[in-house]
């Protein structure tokens, strides 16, 4: 899968582009977020946000303090102090399925190399882990086993009880190697400064599966244009961040079928899938972006030669002639990512987002602000039902004769 998309094999039919960047009039009819509420509260780069469950979420960056916010109304609930250096991860970690009582909790990693557990509902400090080495710079929650991970020089397991389960120590260069792993066995280690595969491994249980030989894939000289910033997937498509641009792999079709090599004027730091075949994308540059993923209307298939045997009307050869027919009518479906909705509003690096539904979308940045992206025309609705429920208790609404 990310073979291709980091630079190796054929170009994808349908993928031929501009390569200057897109760009909407003052006009956006099918950008739904018209409104927008500005949050202040941080004093430094907002690097990360986590949900927290359906109308709340937590922020939190440079200044190692973390706040949390109502997605609903932009009010600022929480807080928290804790932390003496910049925060470095964070992660939700809500209640087990066993759990009656909702105990919502955070997990947040800094630079002064501890993690702390907070509570949600409360905004206090429920536990400080001080026994790291090093800067825990990733923080991970699985949560049907019920436990967390930490990643930094160490490898550790946690449970909910802040109980060290586990501990290993990282490979020595490590930051020179990545592994990827595929849902039919196979398990790659690459070499990350010549992208040459050193080991393939593969489960024997499938005797049909056999090993292909990796050949060293060609980059360009520039780093950005190949460094994958993001992933993301539905049950169709892995969304990819690649560089500037995004790219779309078809996991049935084994391709990638749509991208945009400029999707940006930077690159691209966070991408995630909304309904109705819809991506959202924000960048370096300040800018926040929505795709469409649409499908181009059909070139009609060649026609394919009749041959000798369907000239005498053998059932058999129709047969294969409507299968090849067939076959390639679907090779010839693009697809191609449209331009729908440009959000400006900061004015520094995007950092990432969050995805609401009906109560819209948050974003953070560099310039120290999160942003509250509101659906103007579901906004008006409100305000209108609001006022008008007002008015009803007040007696205005009556009609008089």
């Amino acid at each position: 899968m990310l073979r291709w998309l980091m630079g190796g094999g054929r170009e994808p039919q349908g993928l031929s582009e501009k390569s200057s960047m897109q760009s909407l009039g003052e006009e956006q009819i099918q950008n739904p977020y018209t409104e927008l509420l500005v949050l202040k509260g941080h004093h430094d780069i907002v690097r990360f946000l986590v949900q927290i469950d359906d109308c709340r979420f937590a922020s939190a960056g440079d200044d190692g303090v973390v706040f949390l916010w109502n997605a609903q109304t932009g009010e600022k609930l929480f807080e928290l102090h804790g932390h003496t250096h910049k925060i470095t991860a964070i992660a939700a970690f809500p209640s087990s399925g066993a759990c009656e009582e909702k105990n919502h909790l955070i997990l947040t990693a800094s630079a002064d190399r501890t993690v702390i557990v907070w509570d949600c509902n409360s905004g206090r400090e429920v536990q400080k882990v001080s026994c790291f080495h090093s800067t825990v710079k990733c923080l991970t929650v699985l949560q049907r086993l019920d436990v967390w991970l930490s990643g930094g020089s160490d490898l550790c397991v946690w449970n909910r009880k802040l109980d060290l389960l586990c501990k290993t120590s990282h490979i020595t260069d490590a930051d020179l190697t990545f592994v990827t792993g595929s849902h039919v066995g196979e398990l790659i280690v690459w070499d990350a400064l010549n992208w040459i595969s050193q080991v393939c491994d593969c489960n024997t249980w499938d005797p049909s599966f056999h090993t292909v030989t990796q050949q060293e894939i060609k980059l360009s000289q520039n780093q950005h244009e190949v460094s994958i910033q993001h992933l993301t997937s539905d049950a169709e498509c892995v969304f990819a961040a690649v560089g500037k641009g995004i790219y779309v792999y078809n996991l049935q079709m084994k391709r990638v079928i749509a991208c945009q090599r400029t999707a940006h004027d930077s690159i691209v730091l966070h991408i995630a899938r909304l309904p109705n075949r819809q991506l959202v994308s924000c960048s370096d540059d300040g800018s926040v972006r929505i795709w469409e993923l649409r499908e181009k209307q059909q070139l009609p298939a060649e026609p394919v030669p009749t041959g000798f045997l369907n000239m005498w009307g053998f059932g058999r050869a129709n047969k294969q002639v409507s299968q090849t027919a067939k076959k390639m009518q679907e090779s010839t479906t693009t697809y191609s990512l449209e331009l729908i909705g440009d959000l400006i509003g900061h004015s520094s690096a995007v950092q990432m987002f969050l995805y609401f539904s009906e109560l819209g979308l948050v974003t953070c940045s560099a310039d120290h602000l999160i942003i509250l992206w509101k659906d103007g025309e579901r906004e008006s609705r409100l305000r209108s039902l609001t006022l008008f429920q007002k008015l009803e208790q007040n007696d205005d609404l009556q009609l008089r004769f």
